[in-house]
């Protein structure tokens, strides 16, 4: 899938991007846990997006990487589309462990997620105020972000 074919409320996303900008990292204290959040820029050849990266995925990657997003989702935060990993979504460095899969529009997400391994599930949205929401706030109506594993 192509960068600029993504929609606000897309999920099981599989899209490949080069990091082109890093915003600051930032640590934020949510009900006594402390979090890493960053937000960089990746762009392909139709377009780019804001991809928020939470946790050790936050200190992952660097400008020039080329980036793929397996199982995400599309939200949009202060009026900004932008892309997370989903429930069960991966956020790697293309190329390794993740098995390539074929980005043009003629791969079905089905065929991805078989070439991936990966269930078929719908992924959340990753805005600062749902993330917290699940880290031990009354849950919200809106789905929220699980924190990657470390």
């Amino acid at each position: 899938m192509k960068i600029a074919e993504l929609n606000v409320g897309q999920g099981d996303i599989v899209v490949a991007g080069t990091v082109k900008e890093l915003d600051e990292l930032k640590i934020i204290n949510k009900y006594g846990r402390e979090l890493k959040l960053r937000n960089v820029v990746i762009e392909d050849d139709s377009g780019s997006i804001k991809l928020t990266l939470w946790n050790e995925d936050a200190e992952k990657f660097a400008v020039g990487d080329t980036v793929k997003v397996i199982n995400g989702y599309v939200n949009e935060f202060n009026g900004e589309k932008q892309l997370t990993a989903g429930k069960q979504g991966k956020i790697e460095k293309a190329g390794e462990g993740v098995p390539e899969v074929a980005s043009d529009s003629s791969t079905t997400m089905e065929e991805a997620e078989v070439a991936e391994g990966l269930e078929h599930t719908s992924g959340p949205t990753a805005s600062e105020a749902e993330f917290a929401d699940k880290s031990g706030a009354e849950p919200s109506d809106q789905p929220v972000q699980e924190p990657p594993s470390e």
